[in-house]
């Protein structure tokens, strides 16, 4: 159960993450177009490298998401591989009792069946 609720708490955390860094990009590059625009009014940057330039921050801006993303994957990745061995050593050990409860009812039955056939 306590599982289930840090897994959820968690999926929340890197919902809130990967929406602040979509909206920082948003703003980002609203910030970079208006740059680039107030540079080409300005006579100080052409309109073909304004585009180049803009074009640039793009395509650095989806790389950096994109590593971003493949880094917050394998961090997700590696909590769940911690979490499942927990969950497999809890599993073990229940099962290890479990067996041991089995053989301890399977002596005292033989043991009662000893008793009532005297």
């Amino acid at each position: 159960m306590i599982y289930r609720l840090l897994f959820v708490s968690m999926i929340d955390a890197i919902k809130k993450v990967m929406l602040a860094g979509v909206g920082a990009a948003a703003v980002s590059a609203e910030k970079a177009e208006k740059a680039l625009d107030d540079l080409v009014a300005k006579g100080k940057l052409s309109a073909t490298d304004a585009k180049e330039a803009a074009k640039k921050l793009a395509d650095d801006g989806k790389k950096e998401l994109d590593e971003a993303s493949k880094n917050l994957e394998e961090r997700f990745d590696s909590v769940l591989k911690k979490l499942g061995r927990g969950q497999a050593e809890r599993i073990e050990k229940l099962e290890t009792q479990i067996a041991l409860l089995e053989a301890k009812v399977l002596e005292l039955e033989a043991k009662n069946a000893v008793e009532v056939s005297d």
